[in-house]
């Protein structure tokens, strides 16, 4: 998600160490973005978006053992792509990129953008449920096309990408959409949970993030249900997948794929659902988890 910051946790935590199976390599890598590949920072700018050398040849190791790299973030689509330009991926004369976006509710290819799975839902309701207890909540629905939102007041700088545009709420949220971010700045993140199990949020699937951002959507879809639909068009199972997060909304990713890797600074709710737990994103702990399965030459 883009309002996740860094918390420490416990580094005595147990640690797995074994591959699913003897001789198992991982075909399809699918790596969150902010918490993983790009350190959350406060007061995060755009500048903050820079792939280190130690993550970016980790991941071109993997595209040359032949596997895919597939990018599954919270993020919307035009989010994204910046971050796959900055891996430089796809390789020149590869095929298109896969990338999973609003929590799975988004499947596009780049370049160019092409959505090839959407899902969307009528958020009116859960976001009226919400706003009744918290009225003074900001609320975001991506401007499909424009690379930009519709907001009901403007977000604190860095938190999404493009232009803000003022909407009433009604209008927001009055056609389907894919995912409606919230977020109250005066609120937690505990204060965004126990809200989420008072209300039901029935219809709703939601993610609560490190801070009070709350992702609302469609019913069943999360990440793991994107990256299904990748591994179905590239006749791959979620056997064949390492998946690496460290944020609640990575929680299905990691239980699903047939090894999922939480970061060091993960929450312990989402350290339980991991197989294994890598350094933190400072100390560039996609690149660890990486090299374990594609090693720099020499090692």
């Amino acid at each position: 998600m883009t309002a996740e910051d860094v918390r420490p946790v416990d580094e005595a935590a147990p640690r797995a160490t074994a591959a699913p199976d003897a001789g198992w390599t991982p075909k399809l890598v699918a790596l969150d973005i902010d918490g993983t590949l790009l350190a959350w920072v406060d007061g995060q700018t755009e500048d903050y978006e820079t792939i280190t050398r130690p993550v970016y040849e980790a991941v071109h190791r993997a595209l040359d053992a032949g596997a895919h790299i597939v990018l599954s973030s919270g993020r919307s689509p035009h989010g994204m792509t910046r971050i796959a330009d900055l891996l430089d991926i796809p390789r020149e004369d590869a095929d298109q990129l896969w990338v999973v976006a609003s929590n799975g509710a988004v499947v596009f290819r780049y370049p160019p953008m092409e959505v090839v799975h959407e899902e969307t839902f009528d958020a009116a309701p859960a976001v009226a449920a919400v706003l009744e207890h918290h009225p003074e909540a900001l609320v975001a629905v991506e401007e499909r096309g424009v690379g930009g939102y519709r907001v009901n007041r403007v977000f604190p700088e860095g938190e999404i990408s493009g232009e803000q545009i003022i909407t009433e709420v009604d209008d927001i949220v009055g056609e389907p959409v894919s995912r409606v971010i919230i977020r109250d700045p005066a609120a937690t993140a505990e204060d965004f949970l126990a809200l989420a199990d008072k209300l039901g949020l029935h219809g709703t699937d939601y993610v609560v993030g490190w801070t009070a951002w709350l992702d609302l959507s469609p019913v069943g879809v999360s990440k793991a249900s994107g990256l299904q639909h990748v591994c179905d068009r590239l006749g791959l199972t979620a056997a064949d997948v390492l998946a690496i997060g460290d944020g609640r909304n990575d929680i299905e990713m990691l239980r699903w794929a047939g090894r999922g890797v939480a970061m060091g600074q993960a929450v312990e709710e989402v350290r339980a659902a991991a197989d294994a737990v890598t350094a933190p994103v400072h100390e560039e702990g996609a690149a660890v988890e990486l090299s374990r399965w594609f090693p720099p030459a020499g090692d």
